[in-house]
């Protein structure tokens, strides 16, 4: 009995010292904060373009890895050389992002703490009221003779296109869209961004494509164009002339859409991820299912 109560005083005495030799507050208030920066650096790259450029280092960091791994002696050389550098050439790669954080900590009142989450379900069903809401504006807008340019995110975050123009967050509907596009009001010239199901921004400029795409089409063709071609982003584009729906996606402009085909192809492309989701969900529920059996 004398040598377990001698082990426990023992170890308490132990846990004692060591608890004593750290001071805890410190190490939870340190740990918080870098957990914090980390947070809001994430948050900033998956909110811009910059998430593709952070994938291709992770990718050169791995190909160093695996050089030095396998005594790829060329591969490792030339990576090392690129990685000596590495400071410089993120400064310059990243330099739109790294002055907005700036900017954003310069200014924020701790905006980015909330917390943004939709599941698929709620997702699909403010995709499905957007597209229908973008629909029933642009048809609207052609009997008005009114043009708009019209961008839905994906996958490619656009918060430098976003910091372009005015930040609306709002639930869409027809009236709303065709308001921001009716003549010389001051955001009709600039784009609306639409961002998981919402009116994320308007008044946008978006980068203009150096492609020849025609002459019969103006400006807001050739920002749509540009987009594409620098996001995975689907661009709706009514012409104010003609009144003539066009899609621009992956670099390539397509014309004369009914508001029928529209609402068809944007379907297709805002919700197949949510449908391809949601039949693997089904196969795997069935599945079990059968080995429950």
């Amino acid at each position: 009995m004398t040598a377990i109560k001698t082990f426990f005083s023992e170890l308490w005495l132990s846990m004692y010292t060591l608890l004593s030799s750290v001071n805890i507050l410190t190490s939870v208030v340190d740990i918080l904060l870098v957990a914090l920066v980390a947070f809001a650096l994430i948050r900033l790259i998956r909110d811009s373009r910059a998430e593709q450029l952070f994938k291709g280092i992770l990718l050169l960091v791995i190909a160093f890895g695996a050089a030095t791994l396998f005594q790829l002696k060329t591969l490792q050389f030339l990576l090392s050389i690129l990685f000596d550098n590495a400071l410089i050439l993120i400064v310059v790669i990243f330099q739109p992002e790294i002055r907005r954080a700036l900017e954003q900590a310069g200014s924020s009142r701790f905006g980015f703490l909330r917390t943004l989450g939709m599941d698929r379900e709620e997702m699909a069903k403010a995709w499905k009221k957007a597209i229908a809401a973008t629909v029933k504006a642009v048809t609207g807008l052609q009997e008005q003779g009114a043009g708009a340019l019209l961008v839905f995110e994906r996958q490619t975050k656009l918060g430098d296109i976003v910091a372009s123009g005015t930040l609306i967050e709002a639930q869409p509907s027809a009236e709303l869209i065709g308001n921001l596009f009716f003549k010389n009001t001051p955001l009709h010239d600039g784009a609306v961004i639409l961002r998981e199901g919402r009116v994320c921004a308007a008044g946008c400029i978006l980068p203009l494509t150096d492609l020849q795409i025609g002459t019969s089409m103006g400006t807001r063709h050739r920002a749509a164009v540009g987009m594409s071609e620098n996001s995975d982003a689907v661009v709706v584009v009514v012409s104010e002339e003609t009144g003539t729906i066009s899609i621009a996606q992956g670099g390539t402009l397509r014309r004369d859409f009914t508001p029928e085909e529209l609402k068809s192809e944007l379907e297709s492309a805002m919700l197949a991820a949510f449908q391809k989701e949601e039949a693997q969900e089904k196969k795997y529920r069935i599945f079990k299912r059968k080995g429950g059996k």
